[in-house]
């Protein structure tokens, strides 16, 4: 298990992650429709998830999303490295239904994210290209390399929860026990 506090002048943040949970959350950004996004990332990808989050909301969503991004991405990161005897690469295509989106990323230590929804206007109250913000800012703190693309989709909530939920399914696929994987990596080292 995993702790992280983050303070900044835009954000106060407690954080708790342990990727070997149930799947357990407790949400509190003051975003609901963000705090709906990491519950199912939390459900999906079976992480035991604790968020707080008090974040400069006067001025818009973007620090707190942002934000916990990182912070997430760095738990993520020292639980997850190294990821001996573990698959390494997971994928997944999500459907809600009329939206099918494919998330494929590796635990490479090698940051890099590929982003392609379409998600440039509101969700609700939520700003939708905050979604990829999000993904960015955990993507390059967990130092993992993820492609997420939508095959299809006009909902922007589907879209994005389909989003959130098919990184969740990759992430776990990847860290499937593997006894005979040793380090993943014909280098020897990720």
């Amino acid at each position: 298990m995993t702790k992280i506090e983050r303070r900044t002048k835009e954000t106060s943040i407690e954080l708790t992650l342990h990727i070997q949970g149930s799947g357990e959350a407790k949400i509190d950004t003051g975003i609901g429709f963000f705090d709906h996004m990491l519950h199912s990332l939390a459900k999906h990808a079976r992480f035991d998830l604790e968020v707080k989050c008090k974040g400069d909301l006067h001025v818009d969503f973007h620090h707190s999303v942002e934000d916990v991004g990182i912070v997430l991405g760095e738990a993520f990161f020292k639980e997850a490295f190294p990821p001996v005897r573990k698959e390494r690469f997971g994928d997944s295509v999500v459907v809600m239904d009329e939206a099918a989106i494919s998330c494929a990323l590796d635990l490479s230590n090698r940051p890099f994210l590929v982003y392609e929804l379409h998600l440039a206007d509101k969700i609700g109250q939520f700003d939708g290209e905050l979604v990829e913000e999000f993904f960015r800012a955990f993507v390059f703190n967990a130092r993992i390399t993820c492609h997420i693309v939508q095959l299809r989709g006009k909902n922007r909530h589907h879209i994005a929860e389909g989003a959130f939920k098919a990184l969740a399914v990759a992430l776990r696929r990847a860290l499937k026990e593997d006894k005979r994987a040793g380090v993943p990596s014909t280098k020897g080292v990720l």
